[in-house]
């Protein structure tokens, strides 16, 4: 483990004043064994390597575990207040409670925090960032911490940004269909236990003989997902909302700076490994064309324009899983409104619908973009 330098300024000391570290910021990851955690050791590998020590931080079950970071094996540790000594950067990937007992101790501790749960992204000194949309936000974080939005409105968000610059967003309808990996590890090997307990079956044209196929292995889902949509992803809240609608409806106008955005959210469950999708419909203050529209997206950071629909080039999740930007096609202004357009978007919920967006708000607190 790297001690930390006498007298070496935190970051959480220097935001704002435009200081920098004297020496390379050391890197915490908290959840490192999880999906996403291990999403983001790879991405870490791939990107500029502006950091000094990154350590491994998980719960006692995972500490003593070696993962391998840029070529380099590294002991997971437990959890603890002495795991955050000399850390200037925690990110952070665990349950809800978790982050919210133990992201305060790191920001105790000198480091500022960007956290992946949902314990802060309503906390109104908290900013929710997206670099491509709203990066200065990062700027200014009160109690040290700076959110991650939620998968879903990561899959869409950077698309609407670009779009809200040019034309002025006044009304967003959104349905999104959810990859079973962003309920986790259960999510997928539920997902892949269900097909195969349907393969090779006849199935799906009985009403509850795919239900009576899988059994009890629902999993964290509902209802059986192999063979079947589900359109219900979170918990239940007051008339009949999910939480992550709502969420998707709080976190665009959050990011976007819409407070009195008028946003509908329908979220669905589908057989997709990994890959979110969402159909979107989205009102602005200036009459919109297909061809504006395009142009705008086509030079947009982080969008990936695939749209040619008579050469069936439309982005689908199985086909951009694994990439980093947000593919948007089927774009169509809407026939009885020239202010709306209608469009389709696909993302890999683990990247930058988690682990990516947390590297590039870590490259933004020490002061590098990555680009």
């Amino acid at each position: 483990m790297i001690p930390a330098e006498a007298g070496r300024p935190s970051l959480a000391d220097t935001a704002g004043t435009g200081a920098r570290p004297v020496t390379k910021p050391h890197l915490a990851i908290v959840g490192a064994t999880g999906a996403v955690g291990r999403v983001l050791l790879g991405i870490l590998s791939e990107r500029a390597d502006i950091w000094g020590e990154i350590r491994l931080i998980d719960s006692s079950r995972s500490a003593g575990h070696g993962l391998t970071v840029r070529g380099e094996e590294i002991e997971v540790v437990e959890l603890s207040e002495d795991a955050f000594d000399g850390i200037d950067v925690a990110m952070f990937d665990v349950p809800d409670e978790i982050a919210a007992r133990w992201a305060p101790v790191a920001v105790s501790k000198g480091a500022v925090v960007v956290d992946n749960s949902g314990a802060f992204r309503g906390d109104p000194d908290v900013p929710l960032v997206v670099p491509e949309v709203n990066g200065c936000a990062a700027r200014i974080r009160p109690r040290g911490i700076i959110a991650n939005p939620h998968c879903t409105t990561l899959s869409m968000i950077v698309v609407l940004g670009a779009l809200h610059a040019a034309y002025g967003l006044s009304e967003l309808v959104v349905s999104s269909y959810q990859a079973a990996s962003s309920a986790g590890r259960a999510g997928t090997e539920t997902l892949r236990a269900q097909l195969a307990m349907v393969s090779g079956e006849e199935l799906g044209a009985a009403p509850g003989d795919v239900r009576r196929a899988v059994g009890d292995a629902l999993g964290p889902f509902p209802a059986p997902l192999a063979l079947n949509v589900v359109p219900w992803a979170g918990s239940l809240q007051e008339d009949g909302w999910s939480s992550e609608e709502l969420t998707i409806r709080e976190e665009s106008r959050k990011v976007l700076g819409l407070p009195e955005l008028p946003v509908t959210a329908t979220c669905v469950r589908v057989p997709v490994v990994t890959g979110h999708s969402m159909a979107v419909h989205a009102r602005f203050e200036k009459e919109i064309t297909v061809a504006g529209a395009h142009e705008i997206l086509a030079a947009a950071p982080g969008v990936v324009l695939c749209d040619d629909p008579a050469e069936g080039e439309y982005p689908t999740p199985s086909d951009v899983a694994g990439t980093d930007p947000t593919w948007v096609g089927r774009v169509r202004r809407s026939l009885d409104d020239p202010r709306a357009l209608e469009l389709f978007v696909c993302g890999d919920n683990l990247r930058k619908g988690a682990a990516l967006n947390a590297a590039q708000i870590g490259e933004l607190v020490v002061g590098d973009t990555g680009a």
